[in-house]
């Protein structure tokens, strides 16, 4: 008896928790805001600008998850995060969404009690070295010091990369981005690895950009995505539909600057998209405009990326991956019906 009723309180622990976490789009109306944890430090992803305001494609695409919600794309409040404690805010609940340059992979999906939602940039591995230490291939590093973030897939990435190349290094570890970031401009360590988004971002605030490359070399997969705590399947859904959106939108043409032009059209995939047609919104428990306040609000994928990262901008990068499938990248919409 003492044994069934341990079980059966096991069991309704078990259920109330699964009920609390099932409501994390019900407590955001609730509180009438997004907590969103972004990284407050890397250029063209999530970092203020000089007056304030929030800026990059993770900035963008949390504005775009507001505007999907509330129909407002400033419902948010950000929480700044290291790479070493992200994941646990979001397992703590002190944030609804990361929205942080994180990789996804097998051992975070199912080690954390997380979800990844839809990829927002496809990134890969690389290095920053000085020009003066004149080296044209990473496998010139044998026995560099590296600058590298702890608690990231960066970690073992390069570990990997100079055992299986027989090579040796030495690592300098440091947790803040910014400290990191200083320690490999004041010469501390012979190279700095991460993201290859990452170190444009970082090169193009380098005292003297022009004394920095990126070398050739891309060591590793980082689908970078937004993520959320396991168990919540309708709010996956919203923040990965979110980012679908974007994606839908640049395919079908639809912009910020178009997007009530298109309200009058007669293709019936942009009707649906748009919410002309109704059915979209209901199934994810939002308004049916909820893919136009998107657009109309954030822009589509092509337009966050061009304005954060792309070639105009300081980090002048091309779409390459993150371009649209039909246009040979890996960006790839279901359809919106």
């Amino acid at each position: 008896m003492k044994l069934l009723k341990a079980m059966a309180a096991g069991i309704a622990v078990l259920t109330l928790s699964t009920i609390a976490m099932a409501g994390t789009l019900q407590d955001v109306k609730a509180k009438g805001f997004i907590q969103v944890g972004v990284n407050g430090e890397l250029f063209g992803f999530g970092k203020p600008d000089d007056k304030g305001v929030w800026r990059g494609i993770d900035v963008d695409c949390a504005r775009a998850l507001s505007a999907a919600v509330f129909g407002d794309p400033e419902k948010i409040k950000y929480t700044t995060l290291t790479a070493k404690t992200r994941f646990t805010a979001l397992q703590s609940g002190e944030i609804d969404v990361l929205f942080r340059n994180a990789t996804q992979t097998l051992t975070r999906d199912t080690d954390l009690g997380l979800d990844f939602a839809m990829v927002n940039y496809y990134d890969g591995q690389g290095f920053l070295v000085p020009k003066k230490l004149g080296v044209k291939s990473a496998k010139e590093l044998d026995g560099a010091t590296v600058c590298v973030l702890p608690g990231t897939t960066t970690e073992l990435n390069v570990a990997d990369f100079f055992r299986s190349n027989k090579m040796t290094m030495k690592p300098v570890v440091i947790e803040n981005n910014a400290e990191l970031n200083q320690a490999f401009f004041a010469g501390r360590c012979d190279c700095l690895t991460s993201d290859a988004s990452q170190l444009a971002g970082i090169r193009s605030i380098a005292p003297n950009p022009g004394d920095y490359m990126v070398l050739p070399e891309i060591i590793s997969k980082e689908p970078l995505a937004p993520a959320v705590r396991h168990g919540d399947n309708q709010w996956k859904d919203i923040v990965t539909y979110t980012v679908y959106a974007l994606i839908e939108a640049e395919e079908l043409g639809v912009t910020s600057k178009n997007v009530d032009e298109m309200l009058k059209s007669d293709n019936p995939s942009i009707q649906r998209f748009l919410g002309v047609s109704p059915g979209n919104g209901k199934a994810l428990g939002l308004d049916e405009k909820f893919a136009y306040n998107i657009v109309k609000m954030v822009g589509n994928y092509g337009e966050i990326f061009e304005r954060n990262v792309g070639v105009n901008t300081q980090l002048g990068i091309q779409r390459g991956l993150n371009a649209l499938w039909k246009n040979g990248g890996l960006m790839y919409s279901p359809p919106f019906k």
